[in-house]
């Protein structure tokens, strides 16, 4: 007899959060949903109070990934990983016995992930899945973007990030700095610091900053820096103090 998974599905997008519940009724003989998670943080509540076998994970959630949400758990679920990542990162699913759905999903592939459900042993899931996160980790730079869209009026402007200075948040959206002017982006700094490459150092809780556009570095008071930028404005940054770790590896202090 087949073993029915109690399950959650923790993903932002609600249409792809509609089209996974609806394929899922195919397999009423295996999944069991539980609950729907709109986010990583709810999505972390709802596994500690309703225990479920298996969850589906999108990976780019704003805020906390899907990757972090598991770094936070106590005990680590069988998961099914719902991600638009490319090939050189999927092979890291692939070796670790650890399914994945490439967005949009199909009902051909779900039933994949239902076969290899059949062969799993529950008692090698949580030590594969930090086995993934540590491979995956050492691959960032294979995933990490080179350039970024920002809306301007009913235009899309295309960045390249050599061009971009710093990002600096505000309450309602982030600013990106460039060489010409500065944009809007709604994307948080937190999924940005994900994507960006190691030369964007985050040195504040409101911004990251270009190191390849650093002036000078002076020491402030209560342990904190003062950064100058050769941009066009020469932007002064004043660090937080929490990430005084990271800009003194950086500064090789």
């Amino acid at each position: 007899m087949n073993k029915i998974y109690k399950t959650i599905i923790i993903d932002d997008e609600p249409p792809a959060r509609a089209r996974l519940l609806k394929l899922l009724e195919n397999f009423p003989n295996t999944f069991h949903v539980i609950a729907v998670a709109e986010d990583a943080v709810e999505g972390q509540e709802k596994i500690e109070v309703l225990k479920p076998d298996l969850i589906f994970l999108d990976i780019e959630m704003p805020e906390v990934s899907g990757f972090e949400m598991l770094e936070r758990l106590k005990k680590i679920p069988i998961v099914i990983f719902c991600t638009a990542y490319d090939q050189y990162s999927l092979k890291a699913f692939e070796t670790n016995s650890i399914d994945y759905l490439l967005k949009p999903i199909s009902l051909e592939r779900l039933q994949q992930s239902v076969d290899k459900l059949r062969l799993f042993r529950e008692h090698t899931v949580s030590q594969n899945i930090l086995e993934l996160l540590q491979e995956l980790s050492s691959k960032k730079e294979v995933t990490k973007m080179t350039s970024m869209t920002v809306k301007k009026g009913d235009k899309l402007i295309f960045i390249k990030l050599e061009n971009i200075s710093h990002f600096k948040a505000d309450e309602r959206y982030v600013s990106v700095h460039s060489e010409e002017e500065t944009y809007i982006t709604e994307e948080p700094l937190s999924q940005l610091e994900q994507k960006l490459p190691t030369n964007f150092l985050r040195v504040h809780r409101a911004v990251i900053i270009n190191t390849d556009y650093v002036k000078d570095v002076q020491k402030y008071f209560n342990s904190r820096y003062v950064i100058t930028l050769h941009n066009q404005k020469k932007s002064s940054i004043t660090t937080g103090r929490s990430y005084n770790k990271s800009i003194k590896k950086w500064i090789n202090v």
